[in-house]
């Protein structure tokens, strides 16, 4: 099996890798940041005896992607996975203010994940033309976009998005056998948080995230899966509550 992680250099992708490389999956790390990737490579390779390489990637580089993809498949021998693991939440008031900021957002979160899993989703299913049937598609999307809130609804909405396309994807690859694995994580003990959060008991560690990512990978009853598992839970009520109550809330 040979995982390709875009955005490898994310707290919850390199909790990831270093379970499947526990595994012994092969893997190909892919994000901007080459230096840090190729120490995460040198100590998986050293730790757990992974076959690992890195490839440069810019999310934002919407005419690079295509050729991008192809040369991992080239260079990797073929692929049995992509997840997508990279996002961007900026400040919801900036980006009320300033749709550079929300753009930002959106094409980070939601137009650069359509580009590159449309491309892996044609991948596997010519895979499937040369008798390769199979395949999975993991994207890292949010609680955020179960319903928009005041409080991070750009965001949200760019996860919401992004939860709605691979809803479709599932439905498109279901007959070819591909995996499509939506992941909605609570919040996490990341970067993207350490300015806003607070000791919640609500907050997981980045390995916990992985633990479930890794428990779901090719297990084909999957679809969607909430980490921590209590957020199904609590998104579940959030959903439930009338609109006429629910816009009167402080979420």
């Amino acid at each position: 099996m040979r995982v390709l992680i875009l955005g490898a250099s994310s707290t919850i992708a390199q909790a990831t890798a270093k379970r499947l490389a526990a595994r012994k999956i092969d893997l190909v790390l892919a994000g901007r940041r080459t230096e840090q990737l190729e120490t995460m490579k040198q100590d998986l390779e050293i730790r757990y005896q992974a076959a690992v390489s890195v490839k440069y990637f810019d999310a934002l580089d919407f005419d690079r992607h295509e050729a991008f993809f192809n040369e991992a498949v080239k260079e990797s021998g073929g692929l049995s996975a992509v997840l997508l693991m990279y996002g961007a939440m900026g400040d919801q008031q900036e980006a009320e203010h300033s749709f550079a900021v929300a753009r930002q957002m959106i094409d980070v979160n939601y137009t650069s994940a359509v580009s590159l899993l449309n491309i892996a989703a044609n991948y596997f299913e010519g895979q499937q033309k040369r008798r390769k049937r199979g395949g999975f598609i993991g994207a890292v999307s949010s609680v955020a976009g179960d319903r928009g809130r005041k409080s991070n609804y750009i965001y949200g909405s760019t996860k919401a998005g992004l939860s709605a396309y691979m809803q479709g994807l599932r439905n498109r690859l279901h007959k070819s056998g591909v995996q499509v694995l939506t992941i909605k994580p609570g919040t996490v003990d990341t970067k993207m948080i350490e300015q806003t959060a607070d000791d919640s008991p609500l907050i997981a560690s980045a390995d916990k995230v992985a633990r479930d990512i890794d428990r779901a990978l090719g297990k084909r009853g999957r679809n969607v899966v909430y980490t921590p598992w209590f957020w199904l839970v609590i998104m579940l009520v959030v959903k439930l509550l009338p609109e006429s109550l629910f816009k009167r809330t402080d979420l």
